[in-house]
């Protein structure tokens, strides 16, 4: 990849391009628009070794992009995971595909009924920066399994990332069947307004709303996949060794920046102490230097070093404990990279309280009861996940049933988004719709309900003149 990033059409791209691009797909879509299985599968399996391929360009991409990027990170969550859905689509895709028989009911007699389940035409997929790679590719493989052309928007934060994209899809795939834009804010906005069968979004919740009123506009559906503060509960007497290793790979994991990374701990107020030593002792391990670490990635970038930043200067004005976990004692101003730090005695007036943090910082909060604790996260706007930790299955399904999250994982953090075959996606203020798993199918898919008639035409017994034998006997026998 040349040194110097460029996008398609430039750094004033003419935002005309997309309503071209996405006419030539609008196009391509009428011409064929419903592609056989094996067309899908071979669709989904140009990817692999587009991604193996070049494995080394997309560590490398995301590392100049980050500053500094786990290589490791990139490979887990972001090739590896889009390995993984690729084998899942693949080998499930014919399955969905077939018509599914429904009942007719006696008003359908002599009749069948069935769903089929169509492409929806031209998908939309705006990447966040966070997990650039997987959160195209995710998308991407379940709109081309479902049958549709897809186009996606790259975020303006990792240019590497997006030009390396850019470059490698169109090697894979004509631009009438998916393309990659890459652009400035003006051609994200741009790009929303277009009049997609599907937009799909992965972002903030203030962007989100933004997206939906441009949709709104062409009465598109979309999928909103946002954010919000995830809480972790532990349980009142789980393992707090255990509890600690778990929470650290979510919290430390691309350091922190995770749309379900947990961003605040409920811990029993008795054992607060030990969460904190038990978390030190644990970042400590994974992590014994960190400024000249490549297993630690960077803050992305000043604007969000800055923010993160202003969250601790605040918190600390009004009275927070701050506890930073810096194992080789070592100077971070030279970096965008920041300690993994523990934020205690926080009030709701303070910022980090209000906003999702999304970076190495976590917020600990003591708890006396468990209904204490369900009480706090429900009285917040649902989170897109929510952690609880207990070996005690009764009390567990009770703060299941008793809380509302996107998606949840019991003794564990953020493994459940890299399970295929369950739906991921928010709910409230965290999103709205799915995609995994079967649901990211039929996300992108139109099931139309068809009723075929034979050749006996019973319909003929209920017509006008009413009020005859026919008719009493149907209000007499099926009116009940």
């Amino acid at each position: 990849m040349v040194a110097e990033v460029k996008t398609m059409h430039g750094q004033q791209e003419d935002t005309s391009h997309l309503q071209s691009l996405f006419e030539q797909q609008k196009a391509a879509f009428r011409r064929h628009p419903y592609p056989s299985a094996e067309e899908r599968k071979e669709h989904l399996a140009r990817l692999k070794p587009m991604l193996l391929d070049n494995l080394d360009r997309i560590t490398d991409a995301l590392n100049k992009d980050f500053g500094s990027r786990s290589p490791d990170e990139t490979k887990i969550a972001e090739v590896l995971t889009s390995l993984e859905g690729i084998k899942y689509y693949s080998k499930r895709l014919r399955k969905w595909m077939k018509p599914q028989k429904r009942k007719t009911g006696s008003m359908g007699f002599p009749g069948s009924a069935q769903v089929i389940y169509q492409p929806v035409g031209v998908v939309g997929v705006i990447v966040p920066w966070n997990y650039p790679l997987y959160l195209a590719i995710g998308p991407l493989l379940a709109a081309l399994a479902a049958g549709n052309r897809v186009m996606i928007k790259m975020s303006e934060a990792t240019p590497h990332a997006g030009a390396l994209l850019e470059e490698l899809i169109g090697k894979t795939f004509s631009a009438d069947h998916v393309a990659v834009v890459n652009g400035e804010v003006e051609v994200g906005a741009a790009f929303s307004k277009l009049p997609f069968d599907h937009l799909l979004f992965t972002g903030s919740t203030s962007v989100g709303r933004h997206i939906m009123r441009a949709a709104a506009e062409n009465l598109t559906p979309v999928t909103l996949e946002l954010g919000g503060k995830s809480p972790t509960i532990i349980g009142p007497d789980f393992p707090m060794q255990d509890a600690v290793e778990r929470i650290a790979f979510g919290k430390c994991f691309n350091a922190g920046q995770t749309c379900v990374a947990p961003d605040y701990v409920m811990c029993p107020r008795s054992r607060v102490d030990e969460f904190i030593d038990a978390f030190g002792a644990q970042v400590g391990s994974m992590y014994p230097t960190m400024v000249n670490n490549q297993d630690v990635t960077s803050v992305i970038n000043d604007r969000q070093y800055q923010r993160l930043q202003g969250y601790l200067a605040d918190a600390r004005a009004k009275g927070a404990r701050v506890v930073e976990v810096n194992p080789g004692n070592e100077d971070f101003s030279s970096t965008r990279k920041m300690p993994f730090t523990l934020v205690l005695d926080v009030t709701d007036d303070m910022k980090i309280a209000q906003d999702e943090i999304f970076g190495p910082l976590m917020i600990v909060h003591p708890y006396d009861d468990i209904d204490q604790a369900i009480n706090f996260v429900n009285d917040r706007p649902r989170p897109l996940a929510l952690y609880y930790f207990d070996w005690n299955s009764e009390r567990a399904n009770y703060v299941m049933t008793h809380t509302h999250s996107g998606g949840a994982c019991l003794n564990d953090t953020m493994s459940h988004v890299g399970i295929d075959d369950i739906p991921f996606g928010g709910i409230g203020d965290s999103g709205m719709g799915h995609y995994h798993g079967p649901e990211g199918f039929f996300t992108f898919s139109k099931g139309k309900g068809v009723f075929r008639k034979g050749r006996i035409n019973a319909t003929r017994n209920i017509l006008p003149p009413f009020g005859n034998r026919m008719h009493n006997f149907i209000y007499k026998f099926l009116m009940k």
